[in-house]
């Protein structure tokens, strides 16, 4: 148990990045399935070559923005679709990123990384606390650079776009940060898995829209909504909880080969749940009216 909440809250990086597009600037973004790769690709090669961790999951980081970078220009400046450009994005990452580390998978299981000095904490309850302190951290900087003028002016161009145009600001160069910033993070995720787990692999990538689409969704439909940072929080709760769910379905026998259809079940439920009754909620009222 202790182990997948670790593994939650280091996801909880990644979740939040899926937030950022998803639910601040409303856009469907499945660049994430490749930049998380890349991510751990970059980290897993630069170590493997003696660079400090800390700087490689900078790296991985840098790596992952400027794949958001690219989806972003090709939707802004190409006029792509945003699902389209994103999934070529994704596509050629692929081929990117077997070239990063030159073979598919990279082991890291004898190198330092960024747990290293935690390794008398880690599967206890206080690497927990640790990464919980991380976790929460990295919640307070997102709402806090949200809450500053830029910030209000991503928010705005997911809100209403027409409404931020007339105010002179550039949606192009929103949506380009915003998609940047988000697989910025979601490569940091990948280079802190990759060093977590001990390897770095060319498909550790897919299907991860589905895990931050479940974290998103999971979070925002346990805790209110009512402030921005809830919001935010709310995303690394889900992320933990999801992990937590995939917990019991393993313990309790199912296959592990089934993850990512209990994934997609999940995400499913969760959003026809609130639908259902909220149409339910409209029946009743014309009945009684």
């Amino acid at each position: 148990m202790i182990g997948a909440l670790e593994l939650g809250l280091i996801y909880a990086v990644m979740a939040v990045g899926v937030y950022l597009t998803f639910r601040v600037l409303d856009f469907p973004d499945l660049t994430v399935d490749g930049s998380f790769t890349s991510g751990a690709a970059t980290a897993g090669v630069l170590i493997t070559n003696g660079v400090n961790p800390f700087l490689a999951s900078l790296a991985g980081f840098c790596t992952g923005f400027v794949a958001g970078c690219i989806t972003g220009l090709l939707h802004t400046k190409g006029r792509i679709d945003g699902l389209l450009a994103g999934i070529l994005t994704m596509i050629g990452l692929w081929s990117i990123n077997l070239r990063i580390m030159g073979s598919a998978n990279v082991p890291l299981l004898t190198q330092d990384s960024v747990f290293t000095p935690l390794d008398a904490v880690m599967g206890t309850w206080a690497g927990v606390g640790l990464l919980a302190v991380g976790a929460v951290a990295l919640c307070l900087l997102i709402v806090w650079f949200l809450s500053t003028d830029l910030g209000m002016s991503l928010r705005a161009t997911g809100d209403n776009q027409q409404m931020i145009t007339s105010f002179g600001v550039s949606t192009d160069f929103t949506k380009v940060l915003t998609l940047a910033l988000s697989n910025g993070l979601v490569g940091l995720c990948g280079a802190l898995i990759a060093q977590y787990q001990g390897f770095a692999d060319i498909s550790m990538g897919i299907g991860l829209i589905l895990v931050g689409l479940a974290s998103v969704i999971l979070g925002q439909a346990v805790l209110p909504q009512s402030r921005l940072w809830l919001a935010v929080v709310a995303v690394a709760v889900g992320s933990v909880i999801y992990r937590l769910i995939i917990f019991a379905a393993l313990q309790v026998g199912l296959n592990p080969n089934d993850m990512k259809l209990i994934t997609a079940l999940l995400v499913i439920v969760a959003l026809l749940v609130p639908r259902l009754t909220r149409v339910r909620g409209g029946r009743k009222v014309k009945a009684h009216a």
